[in-house]
């Protein structure tokens, strides 16, 4: 029930107020401003009825020092027709409404009711911003996009069951991430997690790696090796690109996801493994499953629960919070950059990231090693990035009709000439050798564009 606080120094009005009041909420009284903001500070209130003439401390004096309040609830002022004037005051000093003195009874109650709905709704709105701003991330994937939050949602959903997964998505996405928050939210938290990557490991060595083996198994074998099987039992099994696995290991591991029985290589001894299989790949396993590289019963039995994450370019508006969050982990390491400028941010957002999140992150580190001061500026950035950024301009301006093809063109070679000039330290004959034309060539298209004020360090 909500908790209003009435401040009056007359006994009837205090009395008659939380008559009308009582059943609506919890009333609380004070007949002083100094009583009322002691009343405040034992417990809090959703709303404050305020008398503005009372000895001693004015209602005036009392919202003055509500304003110091981290989230001061909302004051209906209570005042004579006289005293109007002094009402309006009370209202720049953050009352909320007021009511004259005598008040009718139904009405003073529509105004608590509708001021007290208000607060519960700002604190709502207030909640579900902060709940929204906590599920920016999720272990160690980030995104506030609804493609993101869906992720989110799916793996807190299957986190807590045992099934397995299949993580689907192009290289870079975050697909160990993924895999380790489902492992970090579930059950097994305490476990294990053992990631294998299934293209780092060569075919003849696949068995050993997830099973083991046994000393004198082959000619290597001084000594017993427990597998990744064994090694996950209790936890995750973390299989990544399971799509790169030959025939011959996709049976295998087919054989132990189904019987939960592995046996290490040289060894005829059974051993029984309890773990979690998480898989990933960025190949679309069907097509592998039509053409007969991959097994459509292993597909099958990784192919319970899919999850699919989604790349850098369909969730752009995850691009910013990313770049920020990449270099505040390195201005926690020291580094001078703190702050991106309007141009580098935009350049960031209109690129493609064929290679998703890790090859943001990998912009971000080398704009942070050669920003010249605390502003990471375009000139900061990968200079494939600037230019493909002009050429998504140009080609948004033309779309637009902002200029016609022929000048687009135009804009674009001139564009590419000043790059060149500028990289090769506007030396013409290094600059004609890099766009693959004759310095004659280059000066008459200097010459077009105006470009030949800073010809400097010519040979």
């Amino acid at each position: 029930m909500p908790r209003v606080l009435v401040v009056d120094d007359e006994t009837g009005v205090r009395e008659s107020l939380r008559m009308l009041l009582k059943d609506d909420c919890e009333v609380v009284t004070a007949d002083s401003a100094d009583a009322g903001l002691r009343a405040l500070e034992e417990m809090p209130a959703d709303c404050v009825l305020l008398d503005l003439v009372m000895p001693g401390g004015s209602g005036l004096d009392f919202l003055a020092e509500l304003r110091e309040q981290a989230d001061p609830p909302p004051v209906i002022v209570l005042t004579a027709t006289k005293t109007v004037g002094t009402a309006v005051e009370a209202m720049k000093l953050g009352a909320a409404d007021y009511v004259t003195k005598p008040f009718e009874v139904e009405a003073l109650r529509q105004r608590v009711r509708q001021t007290l709905e208000h607060r519960a709704l700002r604190r709502e709105v207030a909640r579900l911003t902060h709940e929204l701003d906590e599920r920016t991330r999720l272990g160690g994937l980030i995104g506030r996009s609804s493609a993101m939050r869906a992720v989110f949602g799916t793996i807190e959903r299957v986190a807590v069951s045992e099934a397995t997964v299949l993580i689907r998505g192009e290289s870079g996405t975050g697909k160990e991430l993924a895999a380790r928050a489902l492992h970090d939210l579930g059950p097994r938290a305490n476990g294990p997690f053992v990631p294998v990557n299934c293209a780092a490991i060569p075919e003849t060595l696949m068995e050993s790696e997830l099973f083991g083996h046994e000393r004198g198994a082959f000619t290597d074998a001084r000594e017993r090796r427990i597998g990744k099987f064994e090694q996950a039992t209790g936890g995750t099994l973390f299989l990544d690109e399971i799509g790169e696995l030959a025939p011959a290991p996709q049976a295998k591991l087919l054989r132990a996801l189904q019987e939960r029985v592995i046996e290490r290589v040289g060894g005829g001894q059974p051993i029984a493994v309890e773990t979690r299989i998480v898989a990933a790949t960025n190949r679309d396993l069907e097509e592998e499953v039509r053409q007969g590289r991959f097994r459509e019963d292993l597909y099958y039995r990784i192919h319970v629960v899919p999850l699919e994450l989604p790349s850098l370019r369909e969730r752009r508006e995850d691009i910013r919070l990313l770049a920020e969050h990449f270099l505040a982990e390195h201005v926690a390491q020291g580094r001078t950059a703190n702050r991106f400028t309007r141009s580098a941010l935009a350049v960031l957002e209109r690129h493609d990231w064929p290679g998703n999140v890790r090859e943001l992150e990998n912009a971000v580190e080398r704009a942070v090693t050669l920003a010249r001061g605390d502003v990471i500026d375009t000139e900061d950035l990968p200079e494939a990035l600037v230019r493909a950024g002009k050429v998504d301009t140009l080609r948004e301006a033309v779309r637009g009709g902002a200029f016609p093809l022929e000048e687009a063109v135009g804009r674009f070679e001139m564009e590419l000439i000043r790059d060149a000039l500028v990289r090769h330290e506007w030396n013409q004959t290094r600059t004609a050798t890099a766009l693959g034309i004759t310095r004659r060539q280059l000066k008459l298209k200097m010459d077009k564009y105006k470009l030949g004020e800073r010809s400097q360090g010519e040979d």
